[in-house]
């Protein structure tokens, strides 16, 4: 999890330097360690891991669904659920494409009709 976490690039918004962290992680019961909640409290960054054994319904879901209906779209196109290219800037250019397909998709349902 901390070597993901170190590798998120600048993130740009409000004027001067950009965050290289974020202000909080979410992430599911296999992200969970003590050492690992330690080291991100130490780096400034919100810790949202559910503990092992806890309860479900501890409301991270609401804020994780979003990643898992994105892949799940994504999973439509079969090169992108399968991957068949070796190149990552292939498979980066194919994933970029499945996104706008997706916006594409999106914004048609929002158009009213008439």
């Amino acid at each position: 999890m901390l070597p993901l976490v170190d590798a998120i690039p600048p993130v740009r918004g409000r004027r001067g330097r950009p965050r290289r962290r974020p202000r909080k992680l979410y992430g599911d019961r296999a992200y969970q360690s003590r050492e690992g909640r330690r080291e991100l409290r130490r780096r400034g960054i919100q810790v949202k891991i559910a503990w092992p054994k806890s309860a479900h319904g501890s409301g991270l879901g609401t804020k994780r669904w979003v990643v898992e209906r994105t892949i799940a779209r994504l999973h439509q196109y079969r090169r992108l659920r399968i991957r068949y290219e070796r190149r990552d800037d292939i498979h980066e250019a194919l994933l970029a494409i499945g996104c706008s397909l997706i916006w594409l998709k999106l914004l048609q349902a929002e158009e009213p009709s008439g």
